[in-house]
């Protein structure tokens, strides 16, 4: 029964550093657009959206 020798410590500082850096990835992907990109296309949201009511039939009934 002759196993590797594990720091506890250091197993578990290793652990929580790649856990940090798992959510840090996450939170990067969600929150790492530019402001001026985003305004960007809520602009072009918007604009797509006006040119698809302007669009539409209105209905007589």
């Amino acid at each position: 029964m002759s196993g590797k020798i594990v720091n506890l410590r250091t197993a578990r500082k290793r652990r929580a550093r790649t856990e940090k850096a798992k959510t840090g990835e996450a939170n990067a992907a969600r929150f790492g657009i530019p402001k001026a990109e985003r305004e960007g296309a809520a602009r072009e949201r918007e604009r797509t959206a006006r040119d698809l009511d302007g669009h539409r039939r209105e209905r007589d009934e």
